[in-house]
């Protein structure tokens, strides 16, 4: 039988905490630092979260990319990377958590440069202002929340480096409420208001991503979690 509303929103609420914990020990172990193979630290997160939670399960590839790997969008494959000792390094995990997704990225900034510090603080500082923008608009559609997202990023003086900036999320596997379609996505193409039941008659709830590049200086950033909880 499935949850009811305020157990899946309590259930997401809680895969992401532990998402967030999980990340909190990535830095406090020093898991991302110079010398390491992304491959290598993205087996190692994959061991915490089996370590801290017990979690196996991973319900989207496992990404952890460094330097000029940060600018491919999700869907490449670029080749395993050494991270450097002033490298910018990003991970996005979906880690599933009693059958509840969680999808959850941060940046890592190794080293003194100013422009990748600035890159990650926008970040959040994107997320937030994408967030509200949101909230303030009942009826938005994916259309509109990528537009403003793209608007922001372009504002901060950075592009946005996927076509899509967000999308549902739930119970495991989340494809199955309304299959990989555009209707999914915080897009351009998604005329559809995100404040809407799926066709089981639940709540779609969504993942904010934010993926800010910057082409000439061959780097890029990520940020996503949950934005409708």
């Amino acid at each position: 039988m499935a949850d009811d509303e305020p157990t899946r929103a309590a259930r997401l609420l809680d895969a992401q905490a532990k998402a967030e914990r999980l990340f909190a020990e990535i830095e406090e172990r020093g898991l991302v630092a110079p010398g390491e193979g992304e491959r290598a630290v993205s087996d190692r997160v994959r061991d915490l979260a089996n370590e801290l939670f017990g979690t196996t399960r991973h319900w989207h590839k496992r990404i952890v990319r460094s330097g000029p790997n940060t600018l491919a969008p999700y869907r490449e494959n670029p080749p395993d990377r050494v991270i450097a000792t002033d490298d910018i390094v990003f991970a996005d995990f979906g880690p599933i958590f009693e059958e509840y997704e969680a999808d959850f990225g941060r940046t890592f900034v190794l080293g003194d440069d100013p422009v990748k510090h600035r890159l990650r603080a926008d970040l959040g500082e994107i997320f937030a202002a994408g967030r509200r923008f949101f909230e303030a608009v009942p009826d938005i559609t994916g259309k509109q929340l990528y537009a403003e997202v793209e608007r922001l990023a372009a504002e901060a003086g950075w592009e946005l480096g996927g076509w899509h900036a967000g999308h549902l999320v739930g119970e495991f596997p989340h494809e199955t409420v309304d299959g990989a379609d555009t209707e999914s996505y915080i897009a351009p193409a998604n005329d559809t208001p995100l404040r809407r039941t799926d066709k089981a008659g639940r709540t779609c709830h969504w993942i904010l991503e934010i993926h800010l590049v910057d082409r000439q200086r061959e780097f890029g950033g990520f940020y996503e979690e949950l934005l409708t909880l």
